[in-house]
């Protein structure tokens, strides 16, 4: 039998009880900290730590809970802190609930649900106080919170080792990738616009749907949704203005809606593969439009910086075999369903569901 049955069976084998969280702890609102000179102790916002400061708020553990903007973002601290006022920190009734198990408690939860706003999302101390919470005898939540810390070190550590293997791979990716597609003078090169057609959508963003039928290529990495298409064909898309200028590209086929703003490159040369235009354009396009660029910030593409792109055409079958080598790495190192990323996915969703479990117990009847 593990230690935590055990203390489970000894202490509360009839179940145990729960408490509001306005029972074993004050909410209170945190304060501006723009008074604050640059120190040692850190400012928490609602993505973490914003800057040191000389003095400090609170100086006992506590639970910070964001009341405004990323209101899921839950963070403990153990060490003298201040928190911007819009943070809600916690002074936690020790003799009732460990700190730390507070705070793995709350993980589960769900805060985020608990929007009161319909514009930032934002939470109330109301709410707050009205929140549940599972209190065991304080022996067994210390020793969940032995446990729930060993698996998140552990955790993170693999996922560490596992962001880093990604890393590499896309290093490696990207050797290849360079290496698969430079070519000496003995490839013969073409402009842009003698392989292919080029175009702009007709659509704007306020025409998007959360739900539609066909993709909508916007200026960015999203890919959005609508009920009519404006195209059915193979082509390489991309930002014609904007911050993802020369680094968001996207490969289409199909039927598909396209941004005003945005380009269409539709590969009409029997010479070329389409995929493999998409790969060359992935991997020297930036550096190009950095050398023709409008200005210097690279914030706009010309049609004729477009129609002027050098494209290198190798046989056929050596398009293919690149392709084919630039598909499997990208499938590695990108795609969410295999390799890596699910594999990083798949730590988390195991950590989450074994957390879930500890923290769940019988309830008494009283």
């Amino acid at each position: 039998m593990s230690e935590l049955n055990r203390l489970i069976d000894e202490l509360c084998p009839d179940g145990v009880e729960n408490k509001n969280l306005g029972d074993i702890c004050i909410i209170s609102n945190g304060k501006d900290h723009k008074h604050l000179e640059d120190g040692k102790y850190p400012v928490y916002g609602s993505g973490g730590i914003m800057r040191y400061a000389d003095k400090y708020l609170y100086d006992i553990p506590s639970v910070l809970i964001p009341r405004k903007g990323s209101i899921g973002n839950l963070f403990f601290v153990d060490s003298p802190f201040w928190t911007v006022d819009t943070i809600f920190y916690t002074k936690i009734n020790t003799k009732i609930i460990v700190p730390k198990y507070l705070y793995y408690y709350l993980s589960i939860c769900k805060i985020k649900d608990m929007n009161t706003a319909g514009g930032v999302p934002s939470l109330t101390k109301t709410v707050l106080d009205k929140i549940r919470i599972i209190i065991p005898p304080l022996p067994i939540q210390e020793e969940i919170v032995r446990i729930l810390d060993a698996f998140t070190t552990l955790e993170a550590e693999l996922e560490a080792e596992l962001e880093a293997e990604l890393e590499a791979r896309k290093n490696q990716y990207v050797y290849y990738r360079d290496e698969l597609l430079s070519f000496d003078h003995s490839v013969p090169v073409r402009k842009l616009h003698t392989l292919s057609e080029i175009g702009t959508g007709s659509s704007n963003t306020n025409e998007e749907l959360e739900v539609g039928g066909f993709p909508f290529f916007v200026r960015s990495q999203e890919v959005r949704r609508m009920n009519t298409f404006e195209f059915d064909e193979t082509a390489i898309v991309t930002s014609g203005d904007g911050v993802g200028v020369g680094k968001i590209i996207h490969f289409v086929e199909g039927k598909y809606a396209l941004h005003q703003r945005a380009y269409r490159i539709h590969i009409t040369d029997n010479t070329v593969l389409p995929k493999y235009f998409y790969y060359y354009m992935r991997c020297v396009f930036l550096p190009y439009i950095q050398q023709a660029a409008v200005n210097s910030s690279v914030t706009s593409i010309r049609r004729r910086m477009l129609e002027e792109f050098p494209v290198p055409i190798p046989p056929l079958a050596e398009q293919a075999r690149i392709v084919e080598i630039l598909d499997r790495f990208d499938a590695l190192t990108n795609d969410i369903t295999l390799g890596l990323p699910a594999e990083i996915a798949a730590r988390r969703k195991q950590y989450e569901y074994y957390r879930d479990k500890l923290l769940l117990f019988k309830e008494k009847v009283t």
